[in-house]
C-alpha cells in the first residue's frame, strides 16, 4: 500500500474491481492505493464501530447509507486500538460532523491511520453488482497512483483472494491480558482471541465475568492454566478451512466438556469441529439488520453480521459427531444460512453473528446470559 495524506478531498480517485467495472470519484481518507475483497455493510450507523473490527481485516468496505461521517470519530466507541479496513467507499461523507463526543473528523481519522477511501460514487450501483457478481478482489487508487485502468485492473488481479486466507493471527493480541469482572468476580473465561471486538468481554464482565483474552496460538496447556469456568472462542477474520489450530484448541475444550462459547469465526471453528464443512458466501452477510431465528425458542432477533463464510450443517435433522449430539441452532431467515450451533450432550453453542452489538440491536444480548447458564450448571 502507498500512502500520502496531502490532498485528499480534492484528489481524482477510481476503485477499480477483478472484473473489470470501475468507479470514478474523489479520495476520502488518505490518498494512494490500497487492496482487499469488495464487501458491503447494510449499517445505518455505527461506522466507527465496523471501521475498527478485526474480522474486517483485508476488506474493502462499501457503506450502502449514503451518508458517513455525520458524527465524526470519538475515543470511546472503536472496537480495537486500529482501523482495520483495508479500504472505505462512500457516497456522500459528511462536511462537518457534529455531535458532542466528536474529536474529529472521519476523513481525517482515515488519513491519519493511512486508510485509503473513495468517496462520490454511486454505491447503491457497486452493491447491487456485487450481489449479482458476488464479493470479489478490488482495488481503489488516487493520486500518483492512478495510471492506465488496464494496468490498474492486473495489479488487483495479481492479489490474494480471501479464500484459503489465514488472518486471525495477524490481527489477535500477541499476549494475555484480562479484563476483570464489574463487581464481585463470578466466574473465569478464558477467551481465544481470533479478531476479538473490545465490547464482546465487556458484555461478560458486566455478568461478573473476569476475562483472560488469550493470543490465538494459545495451547491447551495455557488456557487451562487460568482455570477456566468457560471458554470462549471469538470472532476474526479470514477463512476458517485454514484455522487448524484453533479446531484443534477446541476439541481439547470439548473432550474436558467445559461450557464453551463461540461468535461468528468461533461458530465456524465449532462446526469444524463436529465435522462440519464450511464454504464462502456469494456476497455475505454485513451490517445491522439480519432477521435469524432461535429454532430452540421460535423468537426471531434483529441481529448484527460479519461473515463471509458459514457453516455447512443439516438444517432439518441432529446430527451424530465425535463429541455427541449436535443441531443447528439458529438460521438467518433470509437465505436460511446457519447461525448457530449447539451440542445437546455437553455445554457448547455458537451463533454466527455479533450478541455485543455495538452499534446495532440487543435482541440477542441474551446469549451472553445463556453461557453464564452453562457455567452455573457445570459448577453445580
Amino acid at each position: 500500500m502507498t500512502i500520502s495524506t496531502r490532498g485528499a478531498g480534492k484528489a481524482p480517485a477510481v476503485l477499480v474491481l477483478e472484473d473489470g467495472r470501475s468507479f470514478r470519484g474523489r479520495a476520502y481518507g488518505a490518498v494512494g492505493e490500497t487492496f482487499g475483497e469488495a464487501v458491503f455493510s447494510t449499517g445505518m450507523t455505527g461506522y466507527q464501530e465496523t471501521l475498527t473490527d478485526p474480522s474486517y481485516h483485508r476488506q474493502v468496505v462499501v457503506m450502502t447509507a449514503p451518508h458517513v461521517g455525520n458524527t465524526g470519530v470519538n475515543d470511546e466507541d472503536p472496537e480495537s486500538k486500529r482501523i482495520w479496513v483495508s479500504g472505505y467507499v462512500v457516497r456522500d461523507p459528511a462536511r462537518v460532523p457534529s455531535n458532542w463526543r466528536s474529536r474529529r473528523s472521519l476523513d481525517e481519522e482515515l488519513a491519519s491511520q493511512g486508510v485509503v477511501g473513495i468517496s462520490g460514487i454511486d454505491t447503491r450501483a457497486l452493491t447491487r453488482h456485487l450481489r449479482e457478481r458476488g464479493a470479489m478482489r478490488v482495488g481503489i487508487f488516487s493520486g500518483n497512483a492512478l495510471e492506465d485502468e488496464g494496468v490498474l485492473l492486473a495489479k488487483v488481479r495479481q492479489t490474494a483472494e480471501m479464500a484459503g486466507a489465514d488472518l486471525a493471527a495477524e490481527v489477535a493480541t500477541k499476549e494475555t491480558y484480562v479484563v476483570p469482572a464489574v463487581g464481585t468476580r463470578k466466574y473465569t473465561v478464558a477467551a481465544i482471541d481470533l479478531g476479538i471486538k473490545g465490547m464482546t468481554p465487556h458484555r461478560m464482565a458486566e455478568r461478573g465475568i473476569e476475562v483472560h483474552v488469550l493470543p490465538a496460538t494459545a495451547t491447551l496447556e495455557e488456557v487451562y492454566a487460568v482455570k477456566p469456568d468457560g471458554v470462549f472462542f471469538s470472532n476474526g477474520p479470514g477463512d476458517p478451512s485454514t484455522a487448524d489450530h484453533p479446531v484443534a484448541l477446541m476439541k481439547g475444550v470439548l473432550e474436558r466438556k467445559t461450557p464453551l462459547f463461540g461468535i461468528c469465526f468461533g461458530n465456524q471453528i465449532l462446526g469444524r469441529s463436529l465435522g462440519f464443512g464450511t464454504y464462502k458466501l456469494k456476497y455475505g452477510h454485513r451490517g445491522i439488520n439480519q432477521p435469524v431465528q432461535d429454532r430452540t425458542t421460535g423468537k426471531v432477533e434483529v441481529t448484527a453480521h460479519n461473515h463471509g463464510f458459514a457453516v455447512d450443517a443439516p438444517l432439518d435433522k441432529v446430527s451424530d459427531t465425535e463429541f455427541g449430539r449436535a443441531e443447528v441452532s439458529h438460521v438467518c431467515l433470509n437465505d436460511q444460512v446457519v447461525e448457530g450451533l449447539q451440542l445437546l450432550d455437553q455445554p457448547a453453542f455458537s451463533v454466527q453473528y455479533h450478541p455485543e452489538a455495538a452499534a446495532g440491536p440487543h435482541d440477542a444480548a441474551y446469549l451472553f446470559d445463556r453461557f453464564v447458564t452453562l457455567m452455573e450448571g457445570q459448577r453445580a
